[in-house]
């Protein structure tokens, strides 16, 4: 299926309603899932990806239903159990780094099975930490299978690279509560997309457990401390806003963004930071953020090593700016849903655009564009953002487009109100 886009031949002048954040409501289902009772989690997510979370969990024990846009889930103290059937995760990272060290408290072996693409992500970093706590974990690259031979948490010290990904010390963190003995981990290098540790650090707090951060990027969590049954809230996806807040920036106008906080922790709200410095005029309201702008923007020299999901957003708001944008400290967007720097580049110079990808680092010119199908390579970042090039340029297609359902079912819907 392709999808074309229209350009928008008047200034932006809308409100729009993003999704509770992905990346919270996977993270709220783990804490949930470990404590003992009834949580509710409002203004979940309702992707694909955290679709295949619930699935996960429910395979694994825990009851987990929705109503509306909550889910109730029955945690069970940190008993869980080996499916009989293996646990599909498609190319879901988070749910997969996620569910590979909550299957380590389940006595017995949990198969875990991912896409192709899945199967050239890097995962090694935490299943050798995973088996230095005590748990051991197969991998089959040509089916893209992973078997934990679980019930052997038991805890103790390791060291971790999470330089490709944040999530496994992530995953490590919110299961080490329930291991035997106190967990230590010591993070070797910089941490990829550091603020997400924090925002697992806030959700695990909410829950009820507390984690040492300790000089020289040092985590220990105490044994015998436990989740407790919370109503938690989902903030409004700072991911999800980032494209509407550029396409206003692109076509001038005024944009609110329902339900972001000034206050979150999301990396990817300081995406209108960089807007603001691109020339944009940023408020701050009770309802949500309103960007203003008169379609003239400069371009910036930024490091994104904070916030990668945005930065496909950044790439395309920078082909109409004027000047060299470079985006920086990005060399991590190489094991996402994609290669996202290489698809980036090879998608963009289809239409004209000057763009230039380096190991680390993207630099972008203005050039003039023309029409052409996109692929998005099953990519939900991609088709978002390369969407937005459709407002300025004519004969821009879409390949693909049902792949934002990853994190955005209703992404189109709310596209469509910048024509209203």
């Amino acid at each position: 299926m392709i999808r074309e886009i229209h350009p928008l031949r008047r200034p932006v002048n809308a409100g729009i309603h993003v999704p509770g954040s992905k990346s919270l409501t996977n993270r709220a289902l783990i804490c949930a899932a470990l404590a003992k009772g009834e949580s509710t989690l409002n203004n979940a997510s309702d992707s694909d990806d955290t679709s295949l979370m619930r699935n996960g969990l429910n395979q694994l024990g825990v009851l987990v239903r929705k109503k509306d846009d909550t889910l109730i889930v029955e945690g069970t103290g940190g008993k869980v159990y080996a499916p009989k059937f293996p646990i599909p995760v498609g190319n879901a990272g988070t749910t997969l780094r996620f569910l590979l060290s909550l299957a380590a408290l389940a006595p017995g072996k949990t198969v875990l099975d991912g896409s192709e693409r899945m199967a050239a992500r890097p995962i090694d970093d935490l299943t050798s930490s995973l088996a230095a706590l005590g748990t051991e974990v197969g991998f089959s690259p040509h089916q893209a299978r992973y078997v934990v031979n679980g019930g052997s948490f038991v805890g103790g010290k390791t060291k971790l690279d999470a330089s490709r990904s944040s999530q496994f010390l992530s995953s490590l963190l919110m299961v080490a509560p329930y291991a035997t003995e106190d967990v230590q981990i010591e993070v070797a290098g910089e941490i990829s997309s550091a603020p997400y540790v924090q925002l697992t650090l806030q959700v695990m707090r909410e829950f009820g457990v507390n984690v040492e951060h300790l000089a020289g990027d040092c985590f220990v969590v105490r044994a015998g401390q436990r989740y407790i049954p919370t109503s938690f809230a989902v903030e409004a996806d700072a991911s999800s806003a980032t494209y509407f807040l550029a396409a206003a920036a692109l076509c001038s106008g005024d944009i609110l963004v329902e339900g972001v906080r000034r206050d979150t922790l999301q990396a990817d709200a300081n995406f209108v930071n960089i807007l603001h410095q691109m020339g944009c005029r940023i408020e701050h309201e009770e309802r949500g953020v309103r960007l203003n702008s008169n379609g003239r923007l400069q371009g910036v020299d930024v490091s994104m090593n904070s916030m990668p999901d945005a930065v496909p957003t950044l790439v395309v708001t920078a082909l109409f700016a004027e000047g060299t944008t470079r985006i920086r400290n990005i060399s991590h967007l190489r094991h996402k849903e994609s290669d996202r720097l290489h698809a980036m580049e090879t998608e963009l110079k289809k239409l004209g655009a000057e763009i230039s990808v380096y190991d680390d680092r993207v630099d972008i010119n203005p050039s003039i564009l023309s029409g052409g199908v996109l692929d998005t390579y099953d990519d939900h970042r991609l088709a978002m953002a390369f969407a937005l090039i459709g407002l300025k340029v004519d004969g821009v297609k879409i390949d693909n487009p049902a792949c934002v359902r990853k994190s955005f079912p209703q992404f189109w819907t709310e596209f469509d109100k910048l024509y209203c």
